[in-house]
């Protein structure tokens, strides 16, 4: 017969594994965000293609992170802060899926700007691109050691980023106005922008299920209450 001490031993052994998957599926968009911006930045298709194939990667790890959250809830029924973290989990494990969704949509973009001469030096999509790949890093650890402050950080992060789209933003119109053959280049270059930007409202969207689960508050939308 099982006793209570063993039980609980393993539903925490459980607990560090789901938490070990989600850090593996992090670390695989991490990768996509940075190798999908390397190969914009050096003109390589083929580093372009094979973050589009670990698509499929990210998908299964998915489905697992998904399995293993329901079998807990299944078999443990936990209740209070542990039922708040395994549905946290669940939640967490489809931003880092749209994340990737999102890396490859910016390999997409970049393999149609190498058919064409750059339109510009690349300064700010690289710094957005480094910055988002912070935040989705800083969001899982903040989730995994229940870093409060770490997840704040990141929700302080995501001004800079809406500043920074908005500065690439300015500096694309500009191109577009002084030269119509410079508006398909400048449009692919804005939606990867926007596609960084959307990587950071997911990191964010992380940390704030993290104060949520520490701290009981609920700090999404809050300049809409």
């Amino acid at each position: 017969m099982r006793t209570n001490e063993h039980i609980v031993k393993r539903y925490d052994e459980e607990l560090a594994e789901l938490k070990k998957e989600i850090l593996a599926m992090g670390g695989i968009v991490e990768k996509m965000i940075a190798d999908a911006m390397r190969a914009l930045i050096d003109g390589n298709g083929d580093l372009a293609r094979s973050v589009i194939q670990y698509d499929r990667e990210v998908n299964r790890k998915e489905l697992s992170v998904d399995s293993m959250a329901v079998n807990i809830l299944a078999k443990r029924q936990p209740v209070a802060r542990d039922l708040r973290l395994l549905t946290m989990a669940m939640k967490v494990n489809t931003d880092l899926e749209r994340i990737g969704d999102t890396a490859v949509n910016i390999s997409e973009r970049s393999l149609e700007l190498l058919e064409e001469p750059p339109l510009k030096p690349y300064v700010d999509l690289p710094r957005m691109s480094a910055l988002t790949q912070t935040m989705v890093k800083q969001a899982l650890d903040s989730f995994v050691e229940g870093n409060v402050k770490l997840a704040q950080t990141v929700i302080a992060s995501d001004d800079e980023i809406d500043a920074l789209y908005q500065q690439i933003f300015r500096e694309l119109l500009t191109h577009m106005m002084g030269d119509a053959k410079t508006i398909t280049r400048a449009i692919r270059l804005l939606f990867i922008a926007k596609y960084l930007e959307r990587i950071a409202d997911h990191a964010t969207n992380i940390a704030e299920m993290v104060t949520y689960l520490i701290e009981g508050e609920d700090v999404r939308h809050l300049d809409s209450r």
